[in-house]
């Protein structure tokens, strides 16, 4: 398909998403959050794509935030309707593992958009932030809740009061991201983790996804029942019985869908 405001790209099963409004610091319009969704859709039963990867064009902006021109005009019922926050829901549960390859400022929208994807591996040049309160309102796209589950309540509320923009490094520090890299060196990480993950079973991988987010977000005894269920599903699996096989003839694993 052909897009306004990104770029999509199969390469060597990673589906890449980049979002490419350098004249705006990649800012999120109404526009760029139909053509991710559209983008993503498409990936979905594409075999070709096993982990998708979100990027910004250029060297300067992830995603720099929201578009300040269309915020102005948001009402109550823009809060409500809440088309980025639903977006960034679907990401966070998408069947497929998901990579934030975080290339220069990653605030507001941006940094939520990071947030949702299972991954985040940062360029040393890019810079993190929530800085909704200074234009009167908050991170409203999981902003809130997603900070507070990565770096802990008290960092979160720091960070988002404060609205100030930190390092990368800082972001390494408190858990923010899992990988910094030089600049050059940033898809090159990501494609490691992409792979380290393709080489495992796919269901376990999906399964796995399911389990962590929906059991972090219940009780503990909950958690453990939906982990003690997906792993008896997993063991009447073909990928278990490969894994093990593969193990035990001291091979690599054949796994289906790989």
């Amino acid at each position: 398909m052909n897009y306004e405001t990104i770029l999509t790209d199969i390469r060597d099963v990673l589906g890449i998403i980049t979002i490419n409004r350098p004249e705006s610091r990649n800012a999120l319009s109404r526009t760029v959050l139909a053509e991710i969704a559209a983008a993503l859709e498409a990936f979905r039963g594409n075999p070709d794509v096993g982990v998708v990867v979100f990027t910004g064009a250029g060297e300067k902006a992830f995603v720099a935030g929201a578009d300040i021109n269309q915020l102005a005009g948001y009402t109550m019922l823009d809060g409500l309707s809440a088309a980025m926050a639903t977006l960034y829901d679907s990401i966070e549960s998408y069947e497929k593992p998901t990579i934030a390859a975080v290339n220069g400022f990653a605030l507001g929208g941006g940094n939520e958009l990071a947030m949702s994807c299972d991954i985040r591996i940062a360029s040393a040049n890019a810079r993190f932030g929530l800085p909704e309160t200074n234009l009167g309102v908050l991170p409203g796209a999981g902003g809130t809740q997603r900070l507070s589950r990565l770096v802990g309540k008290g960092r979160a509320v720091e960070l988002i009061l404060t609205g100030r923009i930190f390092e990368a490094e800082e972001a390494l520090r408190i858990g923010l991201v899992t990988e910094v890299t030089e600049p050059g060196e940033l898809m090159a990480a990501v494609e490691r983790t992409a792979g380290l993950i393709l080489a495992k079973g796919p269901l376990a991988i999906r399964l796995g996804k399911l389990v962590i987010n929906n059991g972090s977000e219940t009780d503990l005894r909950t958690g453990l029942l939906l982990e003690r269920l997906a792993q008896s599903l997993l063991y009447t699996s073909n990928d278990k019985a490969e894994g093990a096989a593969a193990f035990l003839e001291k091979r690599p694993a054949k796994f289906e869908g790989n």
